[in-house]
Parts: structure tokens; C-alpha cells; sequence
């Protein structure tokens, strides 16, 4: 019977238990007709096993027993109590003498074993469980007791899984001394343990001194957590935090948590936790962005490097018009341009720490997002429409807004509110530098975090904030002048398709109906704003008369846009490639399939994402390339909130989209590609 299952992993457990089957098939035979015949029905011939004593018994003291288990060959294998994702735990019963108990088996700390996906708790070579009898204070004792028992278990290789049963007659012997110091101690303090969100989070009193080379929770609570998951792990102090994402199918719930704590190299703990608190932050150690964290001086460095580069990324090219018009009032004078400079880079850094403090506290709430989640929401993007349409008809010289003059004054307040729209506006995409930063700062304490989003703001404003302060860079403007007004118009038009894209984007996110409300919202605001133009050419009072006109439309969209919302659906955009939409179990299937599979998230709001498709992805020859290959193409779309998707981003380390995935034919971990892709990267990729 094959152990590596290749079936949907939407059955996995189902599967699990069918792959044993037919091996464990007459464990459900009743106790007192396995008395009466005690035989083994399969043999021990795979793994043998041996029922030895440590000396004898004495009265009111616990005596150790030991289950000494040997493969015939190193490719057979057994599993420890909770045998993950496939595979059968042990079935023992012991004969004791009347008032003597037999505690809970005691195993060495397991080994990992993956197979298309599936993780399975193994052990490879021989290997020892010790059982603990209790012995009654009153017991009358004389030489070895005639103990005897029945075991049954599971011999697999990584083809074939066969029964295995065994009549026991325990006996004297043994490397007791050995087999204790295999295994793993329970710490003497109780851990704390919280399900939060998708995940499990575990607090284990670890003292800081105890290295963690490559540190893994075994959990022996059966169907809670994804066993083949990315597992985070975090240092505070003498405490070790574990983040578990949970098993999808399972029941995420538990009373009370059991488990091992593997270092590395064999060593372990066991712990026990209860519900409870479990501590924010902390030192990341190992996990989805290496088995390190960084130096943090390389974070700040790549948050800074990454804010810099957002100025040339697509997905700031709609704001570069504010940027433009900013520069030019800036070479007015030196205290204007130092002011101005400042202004737009409070604006700018105030944002990106505003929406970094917004996503941590979200996520320390069990929320599932990630960066660019506030335009994954349509009331948010309604905003930014039109904020958007606004500037545009300013642009177009309809009318004027005094406190955000884009061509004339050079207001610090008119600079701050540039600053923020245009960090809001440009933050959706991840670029080179900022994936790494970001998906640090998720993992971070709370104050380091929000330095990290800090310094992306900074990076962002950085350009501005140089020309408000070198007086070189200021005199490369040019001179203000009448042309301003022409380049202020001529700014309407990308200002224009930006408000045009996050049309688009309203209708992806809620529907034709959603769509069409919206710009009946947007037509009323756009005449308003109309009359107040005329108003204000006029010399007269113009903003009542804003609110008279816009009232009516603002009051209609206030109850038809709810109304209308028609949430989307999963399945992926069209692409030439029509590839599987994204999910853990489609992945798992299309990995054990043996062909390459490409895997890319992408959102109808992410810029860089949508030129890399065109650019690099929705090509003839990366089509053709892939066929020939037999690639797999599988999308995840990031549009809406998805948390599946937002896990899977985070247990890789990203922050946010793009982000793109080369898994080879054969092999555990992708390759991650980078997030600006080059035409013919792809091609190259399938060769």
C-alpha cells in the first residue's frame, strides 16, 4: 500500500486512515476474542520487537519497561504517537498483575519525513518507547512478574506500508541508561497555548541559553495543525514562541496541548501547555523568511532601499503627477522648499506607519491580511476614487481647492496632504528590497515593526526631501512659471486613468451593479465641484453650494453601494495559460502530479503586477514553452481578502504581492522568482 497518498488533499485524512487500513483491519476485533486467541496474525519481520524490563520491580516505585523495536533493513520505518499526515501509531495492551498500571508510552524525539506534500512523523533505525508501570506500595513481589502483552504497528518504507503485530513476554535487559537519555525530558513548567486567527501560537518556558539549530513542534494533539506548514519561531527572553498554522480540515480546537519540542541533531523536549496568553513579538529565529532573522540594520537599510525605489516602480506612475507639480513649487524659494520638503515627508512617513500600525493591530486581532489590504476593501477604494476624480478635474482647471493648491503657494499643509495620498496611493506592490523588511516587520516586535514602515516611508519621500534641502538639486527645477498651468492640465491625464483603473477596480470588487452606482455617486460630486468653478470664476461663495448639489448623490450612494455589493468569485482572471486557481490543496496536487509547476499571486490593484503579466507571463512563446515542459500554471488572485492566500504569503515570507513561485519537478521548496520579471525569464525557467 503506498504511503506517499496521491489523492485530493481535501481527503487527507480519510486517505490517512485508508492507507492503513487494510494492514490495522482486525485491531477492531473485539478485546475478549483477541484473549482467547493471542497470536500474531502479521509477524514482526519488517520491524522486530522485544518487551525488555530494567531489572525488578520494587513496591511502591514506578519500573520501566521498553519496547525495543529493530528494521530488517534502514529503508523501513515506524512512527511516533500522532504519525502526521499519514502512517499508524502503536496499539499496545500489557498484562500486569492486579492494582499495577501502565502510564503513558515515552518516545524519543521523532524525525520528519516528507512525501508530495505529506509530513509523517518517523523513526529511521532502532529505536526504544518506554512505558512506565506503576507499582501498588503493597505489591508482594518475587523475581521478574509473568507480564506479558499484545502490540500492533506499522512497518512502511517510502513504497510500501505492511502490519505488524507482535505477542510480547517481557524479559530482563536492555540499555535503559541510553534509552532514558533518548527520551525527551517534560519540562518542569506548564507552556501557554492560543488558537488565534489560522494559527496555533504556543508560548514554551525554554531558557534563552538552549540552542535551536533547526527547531520543530511535534504536535501529539492529532488533527489540529498543518504538519507540513512553515512553523515561525520567536525568542522573548527565557520564553519560545511557536506559530503552527492550523490543519484546515481539522478542529481547531483544543483543552489542553501536548507535543515535543525538537532542537535539532535528535535532541528535544516534551512540554505541556494550557489556553492562555501567549506573548506578542519577539526575536524571529527561525521560520518562513529563513532560519534567521536578519540584522536589523539590513532591514532598515532594505525598508529605506525599497521606499526609494517605489518612486520608479509601476505602481506609483499614477501619482508621479503630484510628485512633478511638488518639485516644481519647491525651487520658489529655499524656506518653501525646506518646509515643503518636511511637510511631504511627515505626510508620506505618517501614512505608511498609520496603515504598518493598522495591519499589525488587525493581525494581532486573528485578522488574515497583508500589505495593500486597505485596497482589498471597496470602501476603501470608493475613497480613492474620488480622491482620485477630485484632482483630476482640478488638474482639468474646473475648480479650485486653496488648501491642496498643486501649482500656486507652496503651503506646508497642501504638501502634508500630497504626502499622504501619494504613500496611500503607491504602497500596494512590494518592490525589490521591501519584501524581505516587510515580511520582518510581521514577525517583529511591535516598536521595531513600525520603524521598519517608517523608514519605507522615508525611502519614498526621500527624493523630495533632498531637493527641499541641496540647493544643487533645487536649482535643476525649472523657473515657475505660466507653463505651470498648461503642465497642470496636461497632469489631468494620467491623474484620469488613474481614476479610470480604480473604476475598474469597483466593479472587480463588487459587481456591474456596484460599478454603476458608483459612478452615479461620482457624476453628482463631479457636478458639484463643477459649480463651484463657476462660482468661485464668479467671485461668489462656492461650497454651500457644493453640499447642496453633491448632498442628494453622496445620501444615494450611501445606501445603494451596500445594497449592491455582489462579493466575486474565486475563480482566476483569463490568462492564455488558463492555470488552476490557488489553493493548498490544489498545490499539493499539482506537486504530487511530478511536472513543474509555476505558481504567481497577483491583484487587479497591483500595478507591477499587471505589467509583469503582460510583460513577462501572457506571452505566445512562455505558453509554448510551458507545454513543452508540462508546467503547471496555478494563480493565486490577492484581489479581495483571501486568507488562505494571505497565510501562504506570510509562510513564505512576503508581506504582500507579487510574488512568484517555480516549483521544480522534483524537490520540496520553490524557487521564488523575482518580483520584477524580464520577458524572457519564464522561458528560460522551462528549459
Amino acid at each position: 500500500m503506498s504511503e506517499a497518498r496521491m489523492f485530493h488533499p481535501a481527503i487527507r485524512h480519510f486517505a490517512a486512515w485508508l492507507i492503513a487500513c487494510t494492514a490495522m483491519l482486525l485491531i477492531a476485533v473485539p478485546v475478549s476474542a483477541q484473549d482467547e486467541a493471542r497470536a500474531a496474525r502479521y509477524g514482526d519481520d519488517n520491524i522486530s520487537v522485544q518487551l525488555v524490563a530494567d531489572g525488578l520491580p520494587v513496591a511502591g516505585e514506578e519500573w520501566m519497561l521498553a519496547l525495543r523495536f529493530v528494521p530488517s533493513a534502514p529503508e523501513w520505518h515506524g512512527y511516533w504517537s500522532n504519525p502526521g499526515d499519514a502512517g499508524q501509531g502503536m496499539m499496545l495492551q500489557l498484562d500486569l498483575p492486579e492494582g499495577w498500571e501502565m502510564g503513558e508510552a515515552l518516545y524519543p524525539v521523532p524525525d520528519r519525513l516528507l512525501i508530495s506534500g505529506l509530513m509523517n512523523h518517523i523513526y529511521e533505525g532502532t529505536y526504544a518507547v518506554l512505558v512506565p508501570v506503576t507499582v501498588p506500595a503493597d505489591a508482594e513481589i518475587e523475581g521478574l512478574p509473568d507480564v506479558t502483552g499484545f502490540v500492533e504497528y506499522l512497518a512502511c518504507t517510502d513504497r510500501v506500508c505492511v502490519p505488524q503485530d507482535a505477542v510480547l513476554s517481557a524479559g530482563q535487559g536492555g540499555e535503559f541508561t541510553r534509552w532514558r537519555a533518548e527520551i525527551a525530558p517534560l519540562l518542569d513548567a506548564t507552556g501557554a497555548f492560543e488558537i488565534t486567527g489560522a494559527r496555533l501560537r504556543i508560548a514554551v518556558p525554554l531558557p534563552a541559553a538552549v540552542d535551536l539549530p533547526q527547531p520543530h513542534v511535534f504536535v501529539a494533539n492529532e488533527r489540529l495543525v498543518d504538519y507540513a506548514a512553515v512553523q515561525t519561531f520567536m525568542r522573548e527572553d527565557d520564553t519560545l514562541i511557536a506559530e503552527i498554522p492550523l490543519d484546515e480540515f481539522g478542529t481547531g480546537e483544543a483543552g489542553a496541548l501536548e507535543g515535543i519540542l525538537a532542537f535539532g541533531d535528535g535532541a528535544g523536549v516534551r512540554f505541556e501547555a494550557m489556553g492562555g496568553d501567549v506573548p506578542a513579538g519577539g526575536d524571529v529565529i527561525a521560520g518562513p523568511i529563513g532560519m534567521e532573522t536578519p540584522p536589523l540594520w539590513t532591514l532598515i537599510l532594505g525598508a529605506l532601499a525599497g521606499g526609494l525605489l517605489l518612486n520608479i516602480m509601476p505602481c506609483v506612475f499614477p501619482i508621479l503627477s503630484l510628485k512633478a507639480l511638488s518639485l516644481a513649487r519647491a525651487a520658489e524659494s529655499e524656506a518653501k522648499a525646506r518646509s515643503e520638503g518636511l511637510a511631504y515627508t511627515a505626510g508620506v512617513v505618517l501614512a505608511c506607519v498609520g496603515l504598518g500600525a493598522l495591519l499589525l493591530a488587525l493581525r494581532a486581532a486573528g485578522e488574515q491580511v497583508g500589505w495593500a489590504f486597505q485596497l482589498q476593501e471597496p470602501s476603501v477604494v470608493i475613497v480613492l476614487l474620488v480622491l482620485a476624480t477630485v484632482i483630476t478635474v482640478n488638474f482639468a482647471g474646473l475648480f479650485e481647492l486653496p488648501s491642496l493648491s498643486f501649482t500656486q503657494g507652496g503651503e506646508p499643509g497642501g504638501a502634508f496632504a500630497t504626502g499622504l495620498l501619494a504613500a496611500f496611493a503607491a504602497t500596494p506592490c512590494t518592490g525589490p528590497f521591501m519584501a524581505a523588511a516587510l515580511g520582518a516587520a510581521l514577525l517583529l516586535p511591535t516598536g521595531l515593526a513600525l520603524m521598519l514602515f517608517a523608514m519605507l516611508g522615508l525611502g519614498l519621500a526621500l527624493p523630495f526631501l533632498l531637493i527641499g534641502f541641496v540647493p544643487a538639486l533645487r536649482s535643476r527645477l525649472p523657473k515657475p512659471g505660466p507653463w505651470m498651468e498648461t503642465f497642470r492640465k496636461i497632469m489631468a491625464i494620467p491623474m484620469g486613468l488613474t481614476a479610470l483603473a480604480l473604476i475598474w477596480l469597483t466593479v472587480q470588487l463588487g459587481g456591474r451593479g456596484f460599478g454603476l452606482f458608483a459612478l452615479v455617486m461620482l457624476f453628482g460630486i463631479v457636478l458639484a465641484l463643477g459649480v463651484v468653478g463657476r462660482l468661485q470664476k464668479a467671485g461668489k461663495m462656492a461650497w454651500p453650494a457644493f453640499a447642496l448639489v453633491a448632498a442628494p448623490f453622496l445620501i444615494f450612494g450611501a445606501f445603494a453601494l451596500p445594497s449592491s455589493y455582489a462579493a466575486p468569485g474565486s475563480q482566476p482572471s483569463e490568462s492564455i495559460h488558463q492555470p488552476i486557481a490557488f489553493s493548498n490543496e490544489a498545490l499539493a496536487e499539482a506537486r504530487a502530479s511530478g511536472q513543474p509547476v509555476f505558481l504567481w499571486f497577483t491583484a487587479d490593484w497591483c500595478v507591477t503586477c499587471k505589467v509583469n503579466e503582460s510583460v513577462a507571463i501572457e506571452r505566445e512563446a512562455v505558453r509554448a514553452a510551458f507545454e513543452e515542459a508540462g508546467v503547471i500554471t496555478m494563480v493565486g488572485d490577492w484581489t479581495v481578502r483571501d486568507e488562505e492566500i494571505t497565510m501562504f504569503l506570510t509562510d513564505r515570507g512576503a508581506a504582500g504581492v507579487p510574488l512568484y513561485l517555480w516549483y521544480a519537478a522534483e524537490g520540496d521548496e520553490p524557487e521564488q522568482l523575482p518580483q520584477v520579471l524580464t520577458p524572457d525569464l519564464l522561458v528560460e525557467q522551462a528549459q
